[in-house]
């Protein structure tokens, strides 16, 4: 490191620390005020510190708790806002990346997955065969409509109506196994 620029941050901590000597009891109470998370607030309170090492109080300050009030006050704002664009750009980078901004779980979809066995399997036990076979072309393969109706040769209101009729009694045995 170059010795002026040594010397430079040798005095800022210098001053810093004479600032916090005197004030910092004031600095931490202003932020408690403004910040009420614990851990955040600490954060707040050390990088202030490093924002005085870098941009030392002005000379002839008349004010000084008013001055230190108004700097904290914008630190806190500052950093509130670095949070929030960071966060942003994390967000805007999942969606272009068509990442789930989310963790991703695979228990979950594993648990999913049995779920969806098991509803398709009590289709099968309770439903009409071609009731059946009507929710699971559209529901299990995700076919459309028209396919299903092509591979059980009927047309296209009468798969409608399978899969309508058949929703409908498999909802009526889950409010009844369910007790509502």
């Amino acid at each position: 490191m170059d010795p002026r620029t040594s010397k430079k941050y040798a005095t800022g901590v210098n001053a810093a620390a004479r600032v916090f000597a005197e004030y910092s009891e004031f600095i931490r109470g202003v932020i408690r005020y403004r910040v009420r998370n614990e851990a955040q607030a600490e954060d707040l309170f050390q990088d202030f510190f490093l924002t005085l090492i870098v941009k030392p109080l002005p000379e002839g300050i008349q004010n000084k708790k008013g001055y230190l009030y108004r700097r904290i006050v914008n630190n806190i704002v500052n950093a509130t806002h670095r949070v929030e664009n960071y966060q942003a750009r994390i967000h805007r980078y999942a969606e272009r990346a068509k990442y789930s901004t989310t963790e991703y779980n695979p228990e979950s979809e594993l648990i999913a997955a049995e779920q969806m066995d098991k509803m398709f399997e009590l289709i099968e036990k309770r439903l009409p065969e071609r009731e059946a076979e009507a929710v699971g072309l559209r529901y299990k393969k995700d076919l459309p409509v028209k396919e299903v109706a092509t591979q059980m040769r009927v047309n296209n209101r009468t798969v409608s109506r399978y899969i309508s009729i058949g929703l409908c009694k498999i909802r009526q045995v889950l409010a009844v196994s369910q007790g509502d």
